[in-house]
């Protein structure tokens, strides 16, 4: 099974970045438990209030699982109350070949 990759643009409302934080480490501990995905956080060097999420999920079974799991939701939920997600894309896929060798 191969990871799926995701990526989500987020941004606290002003005044709640520690809390959006604090969520993300909540939510991303979870997903790490129940195996779901791994994930990074990044700031966007450009726009310093925006961040990015890379999402590895385990498999496309593991994605659907924890979009229907009532934790994980409850988190999501909480995560939309403090900021807002300004654009998610699913699924990236790997273009094979010399150049993606070379970052493995």
């Amino acid at each position: 099974m191969a990871e799926l990759v995701s990526i989500a643009y987020v941004r606290p409302a002003e005044g709640n970045e520690q809390q959006t934080l604090e969520i993300l480490a909540d939510l991303y501990t979870l997903l790490r438990k129940k195996n779901y995905s791994r994930d990074l956080l990044y700031r966007d060097a450009k726009d310093h209030r925006r961040l990015i999420n890379l999402r590895y999920w385990r498999s496309e079974e593991a994605r659907q699982e924890a979009q229907e799991d009532p934790e994980v939701h409850r988190l999501w939920q909480r995560l939309s109350e403090v900021s807002k997600v300004e654009g998610v894309i699913e699924k990236l896929e790997l273009i094979e070949g010399a150049w993606s060798a070379v970052a493995r």
